[in-house]
């Protein structure tokens, strides 16, 4: 693995760092090129943009906080308390706090089919600092593909996994984004597909589990996954009565 990327005059880069910062910046990238070409939320669009800044990077370092509240408290230090953080708290901080930037500023226009080729475009760039810090790798396989991540057991590269899938979601949501205008309807395929794929990618992941089984992931999984594909039905059915015989 290769946990430092490169130096500047001496100064070490990490890749995980590196990678994580390059996919947020993609997103933000990503989400100005919707902005500008649905020609939304002009004035209110900036603090919805820092709200989900905001909210994202808090959703991803609590449940981190929480987990290792014991380990934090046994070593302090400014590296401990940044280190670690987790995409799922990171997706649902994010959606909880632009919901609550939305309601204080009035705003009723969806937004999340802005946010979530970008969400999938960022994750996917993240995860190559994932692989080369040899973070987030997957349980011992036999498969020829299978990587040591430094401990000498033979891994599910599961990084590259969550990599690949990433990429072609946010291809698809790339795609399939002009169909849509604001519906929420993008947003709810994207929570939909990834934490599907991130229910049944936790089987071969290394991540405790808490309750028959299953990670808390997973149960977190569960229900925003039922949310968006009964969101989704719904709508469907509602645009079927509406249209005309």
């Amino acid at each position: 693995m290769r946990p430092i990327l490169f130096e500047i005059f001496g100064f070490p880069i990490p890749s995980y760092e590196f990678f994580v910062g390059l996919g947020v910046l993609a997103g933000a990238i990503i989400v100005f090129l919707e902005r500008r070409r649905r020609k939304l939320l002009q004035e209110n669009f900036f603090f919805i943009a820092v709200a989900a800044l905001l909210g994202g990077a808090l959703g991803a370092k609590i449940p981190i906080w929480l987990y290792y509240a014991r380990h934090i408290a046994a070593h302090p230090g400014l590296e401990t308390f940044l280190s670690g953080r987790t995409i799922v708290g990171g997706i649902i901080g994010g959606w909880a706090a632009v919901a609550m930037a939305k309601k204080k500023l009035g705003v009723h226009t969806k937004t999340g089919d802005i946010f979530a080729p970008a969400l999938a475009l960022g994750e996917a760039i993240g995860r190559i600092g994932c692989f080369l810090r040899g973070c987030c790798g997957g349980t011992a396989t036999r498969l020829p593909w299978a990587m040591d991540f430094g401990d000498g057991v033979l891994r599910h590269p599961t990084q590259l996994y969550t990599l690949t899938f990433d990429l072609i979601l946010f291809m698809y949501l790339w795609s399939a984004r002009k169909k849509y205008h604001c519906e929420g309807n993008l947003f709810l395929q994207y929570l939909a597909a990834s934490f599907t794929f991130r229910f049944f990618l936790e089987f071969i992941r290394t991540t405790p589990k808490i309750f028959y089984g299953l990670s808390g992931f997973q149960l977190v999984a569960v229900p925003v996954v039922l949310y968006s594909i009964v969101a989704l039905t719904r709508r469907k059915n509602v645009s079927a009565w509406a249209t005309p015989a």
